[in-house]
């Protein structure tokens, strides 16, 4: 059996402690991304584990979006922890390359959404979608579509689905969260777009005057690149399967996680780390331990297949979904 162990030890030796004693982040919230009052927060969870392999001490806070800019400014915090560039580029900041991805799909009750591929298809239409990504440069330039304006993801769901918008732009896992919540409750699932409409990333941004910034941002490069091959990306999301190409050949590979991953698929339908796309050369990468083929791969998942809970609190939906 071909399998190979992936060298975390190299990784140790490169990214020693940093120097500096603490680095302060905030971010707006964002639900099932940032969260301060308990809830899914997947984006904390990624920088924390980042930041606690790194050995360096971290202080999280969320604020208003209003609030981010002159707290970073002023040194109040040392950057931000969830940046979206959309095309308004910060001054004075230090950027990570982005550690997750971000899709922009189009949504609807409405299966002929699925014919829409980009935003000119959309044109005249009105379109649910929140301030986050409305009040940006790239989205600002698209005059054709009748923007709704929303201050929160709970906000642009109810536009839709009171159908005061038939169409709704979001990320791709805060559509899939939904989806779970209709499913639980025997309701129809949302349609999405054949296509993503806009791509994006959450980085990391830290103000130039922040002690070792450039040091504190590569050896956060390099611990993400671990955390997404070693299963840690796979929970924390709760996706059984992720892509990405881990071997510098241009070709995506399939990661997984055994206790996330479960079951055995002809063909697993991965969320993208990157630009790559799968082939018949992807190898499969199960609990940080690489397997030459699928069969070698599917032979660790051994599960029970099962449905997990939305990351969207049930509680806040319940109302919107048995209106649905």
């Amino acid at each position: 059996m071909l399998v190979r162990v992936i060298a975390l030890l190299s990784f140790i030796i490169v990214v020693a402690p940093l120097k500096a004693n603490s680095v302060t982040l905030a971010a707006a919230p964002f639900e099932t991304y940032v969260s301060d009052e308990g809830e899914p927060s997947r984006l904390t969870s990624i920088v924390e584990a980042a930041f606690s392999r790194m050995q360096t001490n971290l202080e999280l806070q969320v604020m208003r979006d209003a609030f981010l800019g002159s707290a970073v400014r002023s040194g109040k915090v040392d950057g931000e922890f969830a940046y979206i560039d959309l095309g308004e580029r910060k001054d004075a900041v230090t950027l990570s390359a982005p550690y997750l991805p971000i899709y922009l799909y189009a949504t609807a009750k409405k299966y002929d959404v699925e014919e829409v591929m980009l935003v000119p298809h959309l044109k005249n239409s009105r379109v649910a979608i929140e301030n986050r990504f409305a009040n940006t440069p790239k989205f600002r330039l698209l005059k054709e579509v009748k923007w709704s304006r929303n201050p929160s993801t709970y906000d642009a769901f109810k536009q839709l689905a009171d159908d005061r918008a038939p169409y709704l732009i979001t990320t791709r896992l805060l559509i899939e969260e939904f989806n779970l919540l209709l499913e639980k409750d025997g309701e129809e699932l949302l349609h999405v777009s054949s296509a993503a409409l806009m791509n994006a990333g959450f980085s990391l941004a830290l103000g130039d005057n922040t002690p070792n910034a450039k040091a504190t941002i590569d050896a956060f490069e390099q611990t993400i690149q671990v955390m997404q091959q070693d299963g840690s990306y796979n929970k924390i999301l709760g996706l059984p399967w992720l892509s990405k190409d881990i071997n510098n050949d241009g070709i995506a590979d399939y990661i997984g996680e055994t206790s996330v991953s479960l079951v055995a698929l002809d063909t697993p339908i991965a969320y993208p780390l990157d630009k790559a796309l799968p082939g018949d050369n992807s190898v499969y990468v199960i609990d940080g331990i690489t397997y030459e083929s699928k069969a070698e791969a599917m032979a660790m998942l051994d599960g029970v297949k099962s449905q997990r809970e939305s990351l969207l609190d049930p509680d806040v939906y319940k109302t919107m979904i048995r209106r649905w």
